[in-house]
């Protein structure tokens, strides 16, 4: 009977991921034609700080329990998976050309996030004091949001936003609400009830942290991605992982050092793979759009092909 019941949270969960995701991103365009923003400034901001809240949620929790290796690895796999799973796939659908007005700045943030939190974490601790630095990249990439939203609503486009009533106002902000709660509901049902069958079904759980925390965690930029996908709306979906990827590596792991007395433990593991594996990943898919001015579908299938090999030295 506890088979079955976990069975159905897990089917509802992806229900909830999927009409969830589809309401969410409606929302968030709505939000770039009513505002004037670019679709890749409103999923770098609004989109990617609602869909990392599982990660933030699970880490701060793996805190206050005392799961550290949790905290910190759902925080550094969220952002491979991001990278390595749901950009690879993203890319192998859509490649698309970047905006060389916005894309820059960001993604030389999340590069310089990757690589300050491979260089702080390598004498196995992070210090609060030392994560203020990556607070500092953190505040850095809110008021680079900010000034190109600034600029992009005094720009030509500004005068094409698109008007609408009180009513369709609240009726679309409701939605993208509604869908934001779905997905996170969603994925908590997921990540708890899909552990459930795979420890019932014989799954080691030390495949189950790496596989359904970090991956299940990421759900929200998943289903964003895949609803993207569908809808052809390529640079929100990129706004939403490079945007989720900053938040991850600079906001998360900080804010976890200051709950755990000021020093965050860091393990072998996290300093010998996941943070090379999350910094080589951040790589191939960030400097080749950083150098040519797009991404390329190779970029997805390298991306992918990495995922797994970082999967199967994870799990030999």
């Amino acid at each position: 009977m506890e088979l079955f019941t976990a069975g159905i949270c897990f089917l509802l969960g992806l229900v909830l991921i999927v009409k969830g995701g589809d309401w969410f991103l409606d929302g968030a365009v709505w939000i770039a034609e009513v505002s004037g923003v670019p679709r890749f400034i409103v999923g770098a901001t609004v989109v990617s700080l609602a869909t990392t809240l599982p990660e933030l949620t699970v880490s701060v929790t793996g805190v206050l329990e005392g799961e550290v290796d949790l905290a910190i690895g759902n925080a550094v796999g969220s952002v491979t998976a991001n990278l390595g799973l749901i950009m690879g796939i993203s890319l192998v659908c859509i490649p698309s050309p970047v905006d060389r007005r916005q894309f820059p700045a960001k993604a030389v943030l999340m590069l310089t996030g990757a690589a300050a939190l491979t260089i702080l974490c390598r004498g196995g601790a992070l210090p609060l004091g030392q994560g203020l630095i990556l607070l500092a990249v953190f505040a850095l990439y809110l008021a680079n949001n900010l000034r190109d939203a600034a600029r992009s609503r005094a720009a030509a486009d500004a005068p094409r936003r698109v008007k609408c009533s009180r009513c369709q106002a609240a009726l679309r902000l409701g939605m993208f609400t509604a869908g934001l709660a779905g997905i996170i509901v969603g994925s908590q049902l997921l990540v708890d009830h899909g552990s459930r069958l795979a420890l019932a079904l014989g799954v080691p759980a030390s495949v189950i942290g790496v596989t359904l925390v970090a991956v299940g965690t990421s759900l929200p930029e998943l289903v964003t991605t895949l609803t993207a996908i569908v809808k052809k709306e390529a640079s929100m979906s990129i706004g939403n992982i490079v945007g989720a990827n900053v938040i991850d590596l600079t906001l998360i792991l900080p804010v976890c050092a200051a709950l755990s007395d000021g020093r965050l433990a860091i393990g072998r593991q996290t300093n010998v793979l996941d943070l090379p594996a999350c910094l080589l990943a951040g790589a191939i898919s960030m400097l080749p759009p950083l150098a040519t001015g797009r991404f390329y579908r190779w970029q997805g299938f390298a991306l992918l092909g990495g995922y797994a090999v970082y999967l199967m030295l994870l799990l030999r």
